[in-house]
């Protein structure tokens, strides 16, 4: 995916706008550093006082239901409407199935974007926050949605394009209110091999006969590695526990939506892990 990421940078540069492209908020092209520069200045600008996160501890827990209780305050609840305007948006189709779904992928959209604009997941993992990490974790965050959608069956999938629209609009949006005109067609294309070749590689990384450090491999190769790499320098160094660490929350997070009921996955009214829990639980922990 590396040589794509290359082309695709390189044509930006030349139209001057990598500290100019944004993709919701915060989300700049700017040169990348290496993972062990990026992990290196984490560590310089962290307090004394505060207990450093332990990796190799996070991730272990039990799946569960990801849904949102009933009465949580972050529930999307669709809009109830009486008389005579409930009349007038059933004949234009408001409560067609067609129009609940795509509502609800817009939530489902929302959950993910909020997951993956959090600060905290590129202080968790050592990340500097570029348009390809940005990019590359909010296709992590798709594939696992769009996973779970297959296994609601032909409404599932159904659903999952709505989804994906929904996905593919913001982007071609964003990066046209960058100014993005004469190059965005080829931009799109670019950044749309991306989608559909990580897809392929997650996929294929969690099947049951998959070796078990796969995984890490392709998040390494796809979100962490500069250089086209496959794994770490060395194997049990930082940046490959690092990479083992975003492993073991993605298939946590495979089990916890498979644990999910449908209902709150075709309506938005779900939250991926919280990653504020997992990092108060592994400091002081050795």
């Amino acid at each position: 995916m590396l040589p794509r990421w290359g082309r695709t940078i390189t044509n930006l540069s030349r139209v001057g706008l990598q500290n100019k492209l944004k993709f919701g908020k915060d989300f700049n092209v700017v040169s990348c550093r290496s993972y062990a520069r990026v992990a290196a200045d984490s560590m310089d600008r962290s307090l004394p006082s505060e207990p450093p996160i332990n990796l190799d501890r996070m991730f272990w827990s039990k799946p569960c239901s990801l849904a949102l209780a009933p009465d949580s305050p972050l529930r999307a609840e669709e809009p109830k409407y009486e008389g005579i305007k409930y009349f007038i948006l059933k004949l234009m189709l408001f409560y067609s199935k067609q129009s609940k779904s795509i509502r609800g992928a817009n939530v489902v959209y929302r959950r993910i974007i909020s997951q993956v604009d959090k600060p905290l997941i590129y202080e968790v993992f050592n990340l500097e926050k570029t348009f390809k990490t940005t990019f590359s974790l909010l296709v992590l965050h798709m594939w696992l949605c769009l996973r779970r959608l297959k296994e609601e069956g032909k409404e599932g999938v159904e659903f999952g394009q709505y989804l994906y629209e929904i996905y593919n609009h913001d982007v071609e949006l964003r990066v046209s209110k960058a100014g993005v005109n004469l190059l965005l067609i080829r931009w799109m294309k670019d950044l749309e091999k991306i989608f559909y070749g990580n897809i392929v590689a997650y996929d294929s990384a969690i099947l049951p006969e998959a070796r078990s450090d796969e995984l890490p491999k392709v998040i390494w190769r796809n979100i962490f590695s500069d250089d086209g790499s496959s794994q770490p320098n060395e194997p049990n160094d930082a940046a490959s526990r690092t990479a083992q660490a975003m492993a073991r929350y993605a298939r946590r997070e495979v089990d916890c939506l498979s644990l999910t009921d449908k209902e709150a996955m075709l309506s938005g009214n779900f939250m991926f892990t919280s990653l504020e829990t997992q990092k108060l639980n592994s400091k002081g922990r050795r």
